[in-house]
């Protein structure tokens, strides 16, 4: 039985996390771990139990030890806390790529990965970070991605124990390999994010602060620009840790605005759209 859980970053998602499972009637001791004036507040709103700032010191007793740092930060802890947590502890992330989290996993881990590491990526957020953001309805109908290590069975023990909670707080988990889910993600998370990125820089360096053109600027415009908010502290070891799928994305794009310009002023113009539509007919849930 699960007694005790570290999450390791308690922002947005980690700090959501934290709420969620105490919402949905966890009754074990959450400890968070991050810097302390985090920590400290997480603590005062009684997001978790106990605060510390060092990730070793906060994963001691613990049953399950989440990472919801940027990538590489996780990364870089699996290579830390790996050699240090007893040998029933379930080390587990939030990370957004899954491909080089899994081969340090494998790396630390070794023979025994598949019982001590599960790679899991929640399909929720805001363009807003940190834990004033933190929300416990966060992941409610929201896909939660589990890419399992080769033949592990993800349903058994403290993996599954672990899983039966993150159904409880509302997600519905999905399981596919690692190399698939950073070539979707790549698709449909990152070139997205990359492509609002573009978009509302661009109209920063042609428009700069004009106030018309924030004042006619309609839905369209803030549906296109909303996620551009998105910090670069998360979006930075993303684009590093999955820069070959995000650049075959960006490369298809980039040839299919060519060809919608090449064609703006001839009936092909309306197979484009066509296209479009049949995409959102098959992907729209209103």
């Amino acid at each position: 039985m699960i007694k005790q859980i570290t999450i390791i970053g308690t922002g947005l998602i980690g700090g959501s996390l934290a709420l969620a499972l105490k919402q949905n009637g966890f009754t074990g001791r959450i400890v968070g771990v991050d810097r302390a004036e985090i920590v400290r507040e997480a603590l005062e709103r009684r997001f978790i139990d106990a605060a510390e700032t060092d990730p070793i010191a906060g994963s001691r007793e613990s049953d399950v030890v989440v990472l919801c740092t940027p990538v590489g930060g996780i990364i870089d802890l699996i290579e830390r806390l790996g050699p240090v947590l007893g040998p029933g502890v379930l080390l587990t992330d939030a990370g957004s790529t899954k491909g080089m989290v899994v081969e340090r996993a494998r790396q630390v881990f070794g023979a025994a990965a598949s019982d001590r590491f599960l790679a899991m990526h929640p399909m929720a957020g805001k363009e807003i970070s940190g834990i004033a953001a933190a929300d416990a309805t966060l992941f409610q109908n929201a896909v939660w991605l589990v890419t399992p290590l080769p033949n592990q069975d993800v349903r058994t023990g403290v993996k599954g124990e672990y899983l039966g909670w993150i159904e409880r707080i509302g997600a519905r988990i999905v399981t596919m390999d690692a190399q698939r889910h950073d070539r979707l993600c790549a698709w449909i998370s990152h070139l997205p994010q990359m492509l609002a990125t573009a978009l509302a820089s661009t109209l920063q360096e042609e428009f700069g602060d004009d106030k018309e053109l924030h004042a006619i600027g309609g839905r369209a415009l803030r549906e296109m620009t909303r996620i551009a908010a998105s910090p670069y502290s998360m979006w930075r070891d993303i684009a590093l840790t999955n820069a070959p799928n995000i650049e075959d994305a960006l490369q298809k794009l980039e040839q299919r605005l060519m060809h919608v310009r090449e064609n703006l002023r001839n009936p092909e113009l309306r197979t484009e759209f066509e296209q479009a539509q049949k995409f959102r007919g098959l992907t729209r849930k209103d």
